[in-house]
């Protein structure tokens, strides 16, 4: 069953070319879903703290569809998916009037925050009405080619704007720092991001930003100092 929020865009939320920002339609979704989840009874904070569970984001596929501009009014829907073994499904659709600005399917894990085990659904006690995820033209997984060269571009420290509750760098602030390492006038073109959550980028870690051109497809990587792979993503450009 569809739960629906509606927000109004603010410039702030716009980047240079006055089209609000990727990682803003990342924002505006998630919030939806938070409203949705909390409309049960429970906040995501409240399981935090009570139940000493949290949903962590492994992967993201988003697709783009038309702009938008600041001050517009927007419907976000979205729904939980049939999950599968110790992972939860959520799809989301962003509407101006009857007009489809983006879609996205994401991919969620229950962690406990004292044993940092995976927990399955049934334990949060939330419970919806699954409807089918959105069919996209956006890689559900992602596979960096063995022909594709990937070239650093430099080094991102993870700062205080950038954390969550769980302190490391939340979901929502990797198409930003990926949008940094494109020239401008490719992030105007943007049209899907696919991103899988591999390990956390941690408060005072700094992250080493490797990037690749393939086919029409940007391919990005980031490594911490340790050497783990924190992020792989694809960017989709018209």
């Amino acid at each position: 069953m569809k739960f629906s929020q509606r927000y109004q865009t603010c410039w702030h939320d716009t980047d240079a070319h006055r089209r609000v920002r990727p990682s803003q339609l990342l924002v505006y979704m998630q919030e939806a879903s938070n409203r949705h989840v909390a409309s049960t009874g429970m906040s995501l904070d409240e399981l935090r703290d009570q139940k000493h569970l949290a949903f962590i984001l492994s992967k993201i596929q988003l697709a783009i569809y038309r702009p938008l501009l600041a001050y517009e009014d927007i419907e976000v829907q979205t729904w939980t998916c049939p999950g599968r073994g110790f992972s939860s499904l959520r799809s989301f659709r962003v509407l101006r009037g009857k007009e489809v600005i983006a879609e996205a399917n994401t991919t969620w894990a229950l962690i406990g925050t004292e044993d940092k085990a995976f927990h399955k659904m049934e334990e949060t006690g939330y419970v919806f009405e699954d409807e089918a995820p959105i069919p996209l033209d956006v890689p559900a997984r992602i596979r960096i080619p063995a022909e594709a060269e990937l070239t650093e571009q430099g080094h991102r420290p993870i700062v205080y704007s950038d954390l969550d509750y769980n302190m490391h760098m939340n979901n929502t602030r990797y198409p930003d720092m990926l949008c940094d390492y494109m020239p401008l006038e490719e992030v105007d073109r943007i049209c899907g991001i696919s991103l899988s959550y591999l390990h956390e980028a941690a408060y005072g870690d700094t992250v080493t930003i490797l990037r690749a051109k393939q086919d029409g497809n940007l391919y990005f990587r980031t490594v911490n100092k340790s050497g783990v792979i924190c992020l792989e993503a694809i960017i989709q450009t018209k």
